[in-house]
């Protein structure tokens, strides 16, 4: 069974033999990849992450073609410890230089959030992420991984308690184990980047998941509680030499928070009573949304003082940068069998309903309105959309006002209203006024108001057009023989002649007369009928 694949749990089994050297049993790893054993930190001093250390590359620049697998061949190699803070700088640096892209995936930062965490990174501080939901703050996060060494390597022997590094071990198992064995006797793992950052969300979380606790089996066993065998260590010393993040951090109980705090600055905790040295190299990142982190109480005031470097998340700035990001993590296939065109000014609508509800009265602004809004209801539309081309047999199908019917199904519920306003109304009817905001928004972008009275006029007459998600697209140019400048208006938004965008482009344009008050409208489950 490979090393990196297994978790091994060890205790004092064997009266007389060194804690290396009493296996207990081999289990198959779940979750992180780093052993799980019961030791502490009371080893040599290491040398702190600002001290000067030479510069070195990733493992891929100087490890020969076949990896060391021992402490000898690892000296011979020339490879240099670092800690993982110099070790993210070291590598930021290389990569800033190069010119290569930073932070793939990640829009609309490039002038504001980005340069912050550069700066946050070269100086090796820990990082607070601060905005609302919805904001990249998690794939900030995850991104940072990318900077850390593609393989790092490891004191590999079953009762080491997670991933030591060779010339600075910091676990009593491991340092006798070294000091015990010639350098071609100790066996050398390697440790992936992706292994090397683990998340963990603050609710319910305690003090054991991410510090440690005693292990009972261990008291049973006769380990006095004082003992360093007596501890079960939590990810954050199991994140020993990598990357560990904190969602939501105002939600972490206060026990938990000092615990944090003791690592960040005095590098030991109490756990039930009895002083542990952490001699840890981990870089620590949190999340927070603004309302609840500055909020009295939820955050103790010395874990903040600690805290190196606070990065402000925002919205995107600009409609088009939304569009770009909900386009992004949509991540939809628009072609194969059944194929969608998504019209511009639909696009806009979906990210104009966002934007007029950060803006809105009656949501809370505190809590913000995320990303993940726009991307579920873009996704809505499409399979609306998506769905008529397969029962219509329309190649390609295009969205239309119609489909954002549907839109109930992945809007309710993500908006969090401002029960404290004076204006009560129900969800359903806020995201009603949203859409209605946004299609007028987009509306009066895209057409010329001249000639708008005039189709007003003609509803005035009596005259009824009914629209809907499941009209065929054909039928549009007979429904609007009653109603000429309203069919013309459509060539304002888009000249194609195809039927399917000519039916999209009507409907655009007669929401757009209802959103200007110009016409009525009646709608339910999908169908639409307008009239004055």
């Amino acid at each position: 069974m490979n090393s990196e694949d297994t978790e091994r749990i060890f205790c004092n089994g064997v009266e007389g033999a060194s804690p290396a050297d009493n296996l207990v049993t081999t289990i198959h790893r779940r979750g992180l990849t780093s052993p799980s054993c019961a030791v502490s930190f009371a080893g040599p001093d290491r040398k702190n992450e600002y001290d000067d250390e030479p510069a070195t590359s990733d493992q891929e620049d100087f490890m020969p073609s076949s990896k060391p697998s021992n402490l000898q061949e690892l000296r011979d190699s020339g490879w240099v410890s670092k800690t993982v803070k110099s070790e993210l700088s070291d590598n930021f640096l290389k990569a800033l230089a190069s010119g290569e892209e930073l932070f793939p995936g990640i829009v609309g930062y490039d002038n504001t959030v980005i340069p912050e965490i550069n700066i946050a990174l070269i100086a090796g501080h820990d990082m607070l992420f601060l905005g609302e939901k919805g904001q990249g703050k998690s794939r900030l996060m995850r991104t940072l991984s990318r900077f850390l060494d593609a393989e790092i390597p490891y004191v590999d022997i079953p009762a080491a308690p997670f991933h030591e590094d060779p010339y600075h071990p910091i676990s009593r198992v491991c340092r006798e184990f070294v000091a015990q064995h010639a350098p071609a006797e100790v066996p050398i793992g390697w440790w992936k980047r992706e292994d090397r950052y683990v998340e963990r969300l603050a609710p319910g979380t305690k003090f054991a998941d991410i510090i440690g606790e005693i292990d009972p089996a261990k008291l049973a066993g006769g380990t006095s509680m004082s003992a360093e065998e007596a501890l079960h260590f939590g990810l954050i010393p199991r994140l020993h030499r990598g990357i560990f993040a904190m969602n939501e951090l105002p939600e972490l109980d206060e026990l938990v928070q000092v615990g944090m705090f003791n690592i960040l600055e005095e590098r030991d905790v109490q756990i039930r009573g009895y002083p542990v040295r952490f001699d840890i190299d981990v870089m620590i990142l949190f999340s927070a949304n603004p309302a609840t982190y500055n909020r009295s109480g939820k955050v103790i005031p010395q874990l903040k003082d600690r805290i190196g470097s606070v990065i402000h998340t925002h919205y995107p700035q600009e409609r088009d940068l939304g569009i770009e990001i909900l386009e992004q993590e949509a991540n939809i296939e628009l072609g194969g069998p059944f194929p969608v065109t998504v019209p511009r000014f639909m696009k806009e609508i979906i990210e104009q309903v966002s934007i007029a509800a950060r803006k809105s009265k009656y949501i809370d602004h505190q809590s913000g309105v995320s990303a993940r809004f726009s991307i579920a209801n873009y996704r809505t539309m499409v399979a609306s959309a998506r769905q008529r081309g397969a029962r219509l047999g329309e190649r390609p199908a295009v969205p239309r006002i119609s489909d954002l019917g549907h839109l109930y199904s992945s809007g309710l519920g993500k908006l969090e209203l401002d029960l404290m306003g004076s204006h009560q109304m129900s969800e359903r009817q806020i995201l009603d006024a949203l859409l209605a905001d946004a299609i007028r928004t987009v509306f009066e972008e895209y057409v010329d108001q001249h000639g708008l009275e005039e189709i007003s006029q003609i509803f005035g007459q009596g005259v009824r057009i009914e629209v809907g998600d499941m009209l065929p697209s054909a039928q549009y140019s007979d429904r609007l023989k009653r109603v000429p400048p309203a069919w013309d208006k459509a060539f304002e938004v888009n000249t194609s002649s195809d039927a399917a965008v000519r039916a999209s482009c009507v409907e655009f344009v007669l929401a757009g007369l209802h959103a200007t008050d110009r016409i009525s409208r009646a709608q339910s489950h999908g169908q639409i009928r307008y009239e004055l």
